[in-house]
């Protein structure tokens, strides 16, 4: 039985907002790392789409923050705003 290697990652560029919205759930602490992929999948969503709001986002991803939804909020809208990212009003 042969294999074959696996097809190639095409990485997304540093610019891009996906890059954007993971790094800016990157320093928040979770019970476990996929947790932050849903939270980081939740706030790409809530930039591209711009329904609802950041905080309706964070509940909808049903994450197990170990902060507060607020601080969760609060970082992750600094994050994006460093990253000059334009926020949905």
């Amino acid at each position: 039985m042969t294999t074959k290697p696996p097809s190639p990652i095409k990485k997304s560029p540093d610019t891009s907002l996906e890059k954007a919205a993971y790094a800016s759930v990157a320093g928040i602490s979770a019970a476990e790392p996929h947790d932050l992929d849903r939270l980081g999948y939740s706030v790409w969503l809530w930039l591209t789409t711009q329904r609802d709001s950041l905080e309706q986002a964070v509940r909808n991803a049903g994450v197990r923050l170990k902060v507060s939804d607020e601080e969760a909020i609060r970082i992750i809208r600094e994050s994006l705003q460093q990253q000059g990212v334009k926020l949905p009003v």
